[in-house]
């Protein structure tokens, strides 16, 4: 399953795009942390991701936004395992999900 969001604000310099998963990493230095992030959202992102055997990923055109996906593995429960825990389902649809905002 892909799971994409993607923004139009500044972009992400190239030279950035491998470090934003690393804790404490923000792409505007000069910003206090009044004003931003204190740089672990896309790094809780990134472990969670890969505790489920998944990963992420972002790239950008700078100046014209960025886009993030995160890719997790698909299990599909068989019948039994379902009736085994009613309720603990998850319906999943191929495909992928975008979130534009």
């Amino acid at each position: 399953m892909v799971i994409s969001v993607a923004d139009d604000g500044d972009g992400i310099a190239p030279t950035q795009l491998d470090e934003i998963f690393q804790r404490f990493a923000r792409t505007d230095a000069s910003r206090s942390r009044r004003a931003g992030g204190a740089g672990l959202g896309l790094a809780i992102v990134a472990a969670i991701a890969r505790a489920h055997g998944g990963s992420c990923s972002a790239r950008s055109n700078g100046g014209q936004g960025a886009a993030f996906d995160l890719r997790l593995p698909v299990h599909h429960a068989s019948y039994a395992d379902r009736e085994a825990a009613p309720g603990f389902g998850l319906g999943v649809a191929s495909g992928s999900a975008s979130i534009a905002g």
